[in-house]
C-alpha cells in the first residue's frame, strides 16, 4: 500500500462567528437541496448564522452550505466537497475529532459548538464516497460530457485533479499509475488535440496511461520501461506520442491508438519539445547543453539534427544553457526556448533554426503557454526571487516586439496553460520550498500541498472571484502535493 503522511501543525484558514440562536431543524433541509440525513447535520450545524451562509461566508472562509448547490461554489482556499474523494475533502478535516480516523483540521467545526457525533461523521464519509449526490441522487459535473475542463498531475501522490472550467472547483481527483506500492510520480498530464483524450507520464513509472476525457476513466496503457519520463508530445492528428525520459537518453514512440511501443530513440538529455503543425518535424530540448534536436518524424530511420542555441560553438552536453521546455508561436514562425541555467528565453526562426533574440527573465525558466489572440508567450520561472516570501515568476513576451512584463502568481510557479476563449492563465504553483508559504490544509499525501491560481491576461493581472454576497477574493485552490503540469480540455 502506498503510504501517507499527515501534518501534526495545521494553520486553519477561517473561522467563524458564532451565534447562540439555532435554526430549528425543521425549517431547513426541505429545500437545501441535500440528502435528508446529510441536510440534518450540514444545514443545521454548518449553514448557521454567521457561520458558512450565504450572509457570512465572507468571513467563513468564502464556504456556503445552505444548498448543496452553493457548496459546490467553493471557498477561498480550496474545494471542500469532491465528489468520490472523501480522502481529500476538507469539509471532513474539519469535522472530524479523532486523528485515528483522518486528518484533522482545527479549530474543530462547528465552531464553539457541539462536535459531530461518531455516526454523523460515518454518515457525511459515506455521502463523500459515493459521490456526494443531490436528494435526487444526482452526482455534480456528471451531467455534460463535453464538459470543459483544466487537468494537473500531482507529482507527489499519484493523482490528477480535474478542475471545472466554469466554477473553477475540483470537480474529481482521478487516480494514476499501475503499481499500488509506491509513488510513481506522475510528472506531465497532456490532453490530445482533439479533445478526447488525456494521457499521463510518470518520473519514476514504466507505462504511459490513456483517459477518456468525456468521463475521466482510464482506457489502455502501455509498458515503455522504466525511465525518469518527464514529457509526451502528441502529434496533430492524435497517433503518434513521443515521450522523454531525461536522464536515461531516449525517447520512446508510441501509436496512441493501439497503445502499443513502435520505436525507441536515443537522444541526448531530452526533456520538452513540440512538433510543427503540418506534424512533419519533432524538436527536443536537451536539457544537459547548448543545443536541441530536430527530428524528421514523417521518416522510418527518424533523421535527426542538432541546433546549437550560441551561434558559432560547436554543440556539447556541459552545462551551459540546459535548455528545458520548447513552444511553438501562435503563427508557427519561430520558436522560444527556456534556458534554465542561463535564465534566459532564447527566440528561433522556423524557417532556418536561427537565433532571433535572448530575452532575459526570472531564475529558472520552465514551462510555456502561449495565447494566439494576443500574440503572447508565457512561461515561468520558477526560482525567480521577488522577496523573502515570494518567490516564482510568470513572464509574457510579446511574439512580434519581444517586449516582456512579469506577474507574481503564486509560490513556485511550474506549469501553466492559457484558456484561449477566456484569456485565463492556469499556473500550477509547487510551494515546494518549505521556506514558502504554510499550506491553509493538509493532504493524505507526503509533502506541502500547492496550488492552482490564474491570470487574467487581457490585463495581466490575477484574477479574482465573486461570491454571492459581492464579495471578491483573489483566486486560489489548494492542490496535492507537488502540481507539476497543467493542461486543458476545451
Amino acid at each position: 500500500m502506498k503510504k501517507y503522511f499527515y501534518y501534526s501543525l495545521i494553520i486553519f484558514s477561517f473561522s467563524c462567528k458564532h451565534d447562540t440562536v439555532e435554526i430549528p431543524i425543521t425549517a431547513q433541509p426541505q429545500n437545501s437541496g441535500y440528502p435528508d440525513s446529510i441536510a440534518n447535520i450540514i444545514v443545521n450545524k454548518c449553514a448557521t448564522s454567521g457561520c458558512h451562509n450565504s450572509l457570512s461566508r465572507g468571513v467563513a472562509g468564502g464556504l456556503d452550505y445552505t444548498t448543496w448547490e452553493s457548496m459546490y461554489d467553493g471557498g477561498r482556499n480550496a474545494t471542500s466537497v469532491i465528489p468520490y474523494n472523501a480522502e481529500n475533502s476538507y469539509l471532513l478535516y474539519s469535522v472530524n475529532t479523532d486523528s485515528t480516523r483522518g486528518p484533522r483540521l482545527l479549530p474543530t467545526m462547528p465552531y464553539l459548538g457541539t462536535s459531530l457525533s461518531t455516526q454523523e461523521y460515518s454518515t457525511l464519509v459515506n455521502w463523500i464516497a459515493n459521490g456526494a449526490p443531490n436528494k435526487d441522487g444526482f452526482v455534480k459535473f456528471s451531467d455534460n460530457p463535453n464538459r470543459k475542463k483544466i487537468y494537473i498531475c500531482m507529482q507527489g501522490c499519484d493523482k490528477v485533479a480535474v478542475i471545472d472550467e466554469q466554477t473553477k472547483v475540483i470537480m474529481r481527483y482521478v487516480s494514476v499509475g499501475a503499481n499500488p506500492n509506491q509513488i510513481e510520480s506522475p510528472h506531465l498530464v497532456r490532453v490530445s488535440p482533439d479533445g478526447q483524450y488525456w494521457y499521463v507520464v510518470f518520473y519514476t513509472g514504466d507505462i504511459i496511461q490513456k483517459f477518456r476525457t468525456s468521463d475521466d476513466s482510464m482506457v489502455g496503457q502501455v509498458n515503455i520501461t522504466s525511465g525518469d519520463w518527464n514529457t509526451i508530445m502528441i502529434t496533430p492528428d492524435g497517433s503518434k506520442g513521443f515521450a522523454n525520459a531525461t536522464s536515461a537518453g531516449k525517447t520512446v514512440v508510441v501509436d496512441l491508438n493501439s497503445m502499443t511501443q513502435l520505436a525507441v530513440l536515443t537522444e541526448d538529455f531530452p526533456h520538452g519539445g513540440f512538433i510543427t503543425n503540418d506534424g512533419h518535424y519533432l524538436y527536443l530540448s536537451c536539457q544537459n547543453g547548448n543545443f536541441i534536436v530536430k527530428i524528421d518524424i514523417t521518416s522510418p530511420f527518424y533523421d535527426s539534427n542538432q541546433i546549437v542555441l550560441i551561434p558559432g560553438t560547436q554543440p556539447t552536453t556541459s552545462s551551459l544553457l540546459d535548455p528545458h521546455e520548447i513552444i511553438l508561436s501562435p503563427d508557427g514562425t519561430k520558436y522560444f526556448v527556456s534556458c534554465q541555467k542561463t535564465a534566459e528565453v532564447r527566440i528561433l526562426q522556423t524557417s532556418n533554426d536561427s537565433l532571433l533574440a535572448v530575452i532575459p527573465v526570472g531564475e529558472k525558466p520552465q514551462e510555456f503557454t502561449s495565447i494566439s489572440s494576443l500574440n503572447k508567450v508565457y512561461v515561468t520561472c520558477t526560482e525567480a526571487i521577488v522577496s523573502a516570501n515570494q518567490k516564482g515568476l510568470v513572464y509574457s513576451i510579446d511574439c512580434t516586439t519581444y517586449v516582456k512584463d512579469s506577474i507574481y502568481a503564486g509560490f513556485q510557479s511550474h506549469g501553466l496553460v492559457a484558456d484561449e476563449s477566456t484569456k485565463l492563465i492556469y499556473v500550477a504553483n509547487l510551494n515546494l520550498d518549505p521556506n514558502g508559504p504554510a499550506p491553509h490544509h493538509i493532504s493524505s499525501c507526503s509533502g506541502r500541498n500547492g496550488n492552482l491560481t490564474i491570470i487574467d491576461a487581457n490585463s495581466f493581472s490575477m484574477y479574482y472571484k465573486q461570491l454571492s454576497d459581492g464579495s471578491t477574493f483573489q483566486y486560489k485552490t489548494e492542490l496535492l502535493p507537488s502540481p507539476y503540469f497543467v493542461t486543458i480540455r476545451n
